[in-house]
């Protein structure tokens, strides 16, 4: 079925790539659509997301995990940290758009982290890691440049639980849903927002907002 849909999957995704000012070139594109057929494929058997359609797939996972890109801040060969990757979102699209960072997709769940396991071998991607352990148990040999999340918890709880895994200078960077006023309320003393970018994501009628956090007084 998916063979089927290439070229409308292909233009969708090449159209919102355009419109987020995303510039990858047609081996990205193959694979990120690579990427989008393997979790069609286990998701028939896996249940590893609830969104069961290719043609849903890439606004909702391809361009949503794309649409902050621009906004993280990391340079080149840094260290990212996805936590509660899930079936590797925002971390596979990341590693195929930046082939230069590190990533690292984090998840307790084995059924999700051997799916990540199967695809980073299918898609080729050197600059992944697939960890399976619970975060706060997780211990690296070196800190991390930016952790990322989607939907894995509120922000008190992330940085909580993540605190020993940034480096000095490093940050936080989630993706939440609606401006998240009440959570940015309830952060952890030593911790502070370094701003929160809205994304306007194509193919998605809802608001999507990237959080930037720091180790400071609040």
């Amino acid at each position: 079925m998916i063979e089927a849909q290439a070229p409308q999957l292909a233009g969708t995704l090449s159209a919102g790539l355009a419109q987020l000012g995303l510039s990858l070139d047609d081996a990205q594109r193959a694979l990120l659509l690579d990427y989008v057929a393997l979790l069609d494929k286990w998701n028939k058997t896996y249940s590893l997301t609830a969104i069961r359609e290719p043609e849903r797939m890439v606004p909702h996972h391809l361009l949503d995990s794309l649409a902050p890109l621009a906004h993280f801040r990391a340079g080149t060969n840094a260290r990212i940290l996805d936590v509660g990757s899930g079936f590797g979102t925002p971390g596979i699209p990341l590693a195929i758009a930046r082939p230069d960072w590190q990533l690292f997709l984090l998840d307790s769940n084995h059924k999700k982290t051997t799916f990540l396991r199967q695809a980073i071998v299918d898609l080729r991607l050197a600059n992944v890691t697939v960890v399976t352990e619970r975060v706060e148990a997780f211990r690296p040999e070196a800190p991390f440049d930016v952790i990322t999340s989607r939907a894995f918890s509120d922000l008190a709880e992330f940085v909580k639980l993540t605190r020993h895994l940034l480096r000095d200078g490093g940050e936080w960077a989630a993706l939440k849903g609606v401006y998240p006023h009440e959570e940015i309320a309830l952060l952890p003393a030593g911790v502070k927002t370094a701003g929160v970018d809205t994304l306007n994501v194509p193919g998605i009628d809802a608001e999507r907002h990237l959080v930037h956090l720091v180790v400071g007084d609040n």
